[in-house]
């Protein structure tokens, strides 16, 4: 079995063509999706539409898919996420807008072996963005492996006993193989908003027959997605992050 697991699409029409496209060749068996789907880009709706033609598919809900549909307020947002929250709202058509407020909020578990969750398995809206952060949150999923979104930074966390190890991913291609006696917890970066100084769209393929997790990085039209942001009169700050991938 092949899954994809991809999170933090943020309404990034490019990237998630892009990853599409890659995924036809790899003969995907069915996608993961660990939240965030709109928000800071300016796609809201096409995104939706190509998002829900992947099958069989596995999702939960973000922090900004929560604020846009009306399940959480802007006061934990910084101005210029707000901003992009409120137009997204104002953006999308009714049925968009209910496909939203029906995404079920994490964990879920999909299988024996997985978990996947925004933030943290314990809490959809918290960063897990060290060794301290990935402790507590391995006592709040039972499963081998917890995939999780949120900080747009490819990470793997390793249990071996208990001792917790992180791996930060870099490379373009990076592999890994899952260890009989070791639990993991694995963040697969962002697919439309990279925060790793990389602008490449980030996302993972888990083959469960070989027991083999791999990182991927691909090239997608970014100059086009800040394009549409800045047509959308969406801030200029939400273009000029992607050129740099922070």
């Amino acid at each position: 079995m092949k899954y994809l697991i991809f999170s933090d699409v943020h309404s990034n029409l490019e990237a998630l063509l892009a990853m599409k496209s890659f995924a036809q060749k790899k003969k995907i068996d069915a996608y993961l999706f660990l939240g965030d789907l709109v928000g800071y880009n300016a796609s809201p709706n096409e995104c939706i539409q190509q998002f829900q033609n992947l099958s069989p598919l596995y999702m939960i809900r973000g922090n900004h898919d929560k604020a846009v549909s009306g399940h959480d307020s802007l006061h934990s947002f910084n101005p210029i996420a707000a901003a992009a929250i409120i137009w997204t709202r104002d953006a999308l058509n009714t049925q968009n807008k209910l496909f939203l407020m029906n995404l079920k909020k994490g964990p879920q578990e999909v299988n024996q072996e997985i978990t996947i969750c925004h933030g943290a398995p314990y809490d959809e809206d918290y960063y897990i963005f060290g060794p301290f952060d990935a402790v507590e949150a391995f006592y709040h999923f039972s499963t081998k492996i917890c995939f999780f979104g949120h900080t747009h930074l490819p990470r793997i966390y390793i249990k071996r006993n208990n001792m917790v190890e992180e791996l930060i991913v870099e490379q373009e291609k990076f592999q890994i193989k899952i260890e009989e006696g070791a639990r993991y917890l694995i963040n697969p970066g962002s697919l439309g908003q990279p925060r790793d100084r990389n602008i490449k769209s980030s996302f993972l393929i888990f083959n469960t027959t070989t027991c083999k997790i791999t990182f991927y990085r691909i090239s997608y039209d970014y100059r086009l997605t800040q394009s549409r942001i800045l047509e959308a009169g969406l801030p200029p700050a939400l273009a000029d992050r992607l050129s740099l991938g922070i």
